[in-house]
């Protein structure tokens, strides 16, 4: 392994994403660029980056928002994309095209030593809820913003509003044991569900100007292909494909074919679109 940098008390989330779930995501990561593309727009959209800006895109994974933050901020900005799964990295650089002003860090954004104040904007897509010390975390980004700088990431809102990764686990722990949840503020998906947790953290670590706006959207889990590829997505990823690892072939195939029955509900034509609730979280650096 080659981070450059790691705070000792996220190294389960550097084991975690550098295993089998980091090999997953690189894999699958054409399709969940396409899952993705609706909270990707917004989220560019409200981060507005800007030619000759530098960005910091902070578990950047695949990095399908580094790319498109260098084709705004391009020629003369420059994006760095911190990450902490050597996988996901390997295909953001395999990807990223060679005209364009990117590069990649593998390292944890909590002890990483960013460059004093040069950022204009720190950035990210779901990448920021999988701290052990978020407020230190965000101490140590905040390091790496010039003044007036600006914050814009995205996060998932409560479980119950995000049927498209909770209603697959419902109907697979009909058949396999319900894996262990995570308390409300451990690292995970909805680490961040808790909108005075996030405003509590962002002042601790310095922020101003906190805005958290809450999303409702519409997610073709089928990305455009159907039930079949909406089954792949709801059992190959997240929560589900957590309970679903290691049991055996019978309760599997049960919990799946329970899976295909509910989200056949959900089905028209070719898309197979389920609820799914975000906060987009905006702030500046004072």
């Amino acid at each position: 392994m080659s981070l450059l940098a790691t705070d000792d008390r996220n190294a389960d989330q550097v084991a975690y994403w550098n295993g089998p779930v980091g090999e997953r995501w690189r894999n699958r990561q054409p399709d969940q660029d396409v899952l993705l593309a609706p909270v990707s727009d917004l989220l560019l959209r409200r981060a507005a980056p800007a030619a000759r800006e530098v960005v910091l895109d902070v578990g950047c994974g695949c990095g399908y928002t580094t790319i498109e933050l260098a084709r705004r901020v391009a020629p003369d900005g420059r994006v760095l994309g911190v990450d902490i799964s050597a996988p996901m990295l390997e295909r953001a650089r395999e990807r990223s095209p060679a005209d364009l002003p990117i590069s990649f860090i593998e390292a944890d954004a909590t002890a990483y030593a960013f460059e004093p104040g040069a950022a204009d904007l720190l950035f990210s897509r779901f990448g920021v809820m999988f701290f052990a010390e978020p407020h230190k975390s965000f101490a140590n980004m905040r390091r790496g913003l010039r003044r007036r700088a600006r914050l814009a990431f995205a996060c998932w809102r409560e479980p119950r509003k995000n049927p498209w990764l909770m209603l697959p686990l419902e109907e697979a722990c009909r058949h396999v044991p319900r894996p262990p949840a995570a308390g409300p503020e451990e690292p995970g998906p909805f680490a961040f569900a808790d909108e005075r947790r996030v405003r509590d953290i962002l002042d601790f670590a310095g922020f101003a100007e906190v805005r958290l706006e809450a999303l409702d959207l519409s997610l073709d889990i089928g990305i455009g292909r159907g039930l079949d590829a909406a089954v792949e997505t709801a059992t190959g990823m997240g929560p589900t494909s957590r309970a679903l690892e290691g049991q055996p072939a019978q309760p599997r195939a049960a919990a799946i074919e329970s899976v295909r029955r509910a989200l056949m509900r959900y089905q028209v034509g070719n898309v197979v679109a389920l609820p799914g609730a975000i906060w987009i979280v905006t702030a500046r650096n004072p």
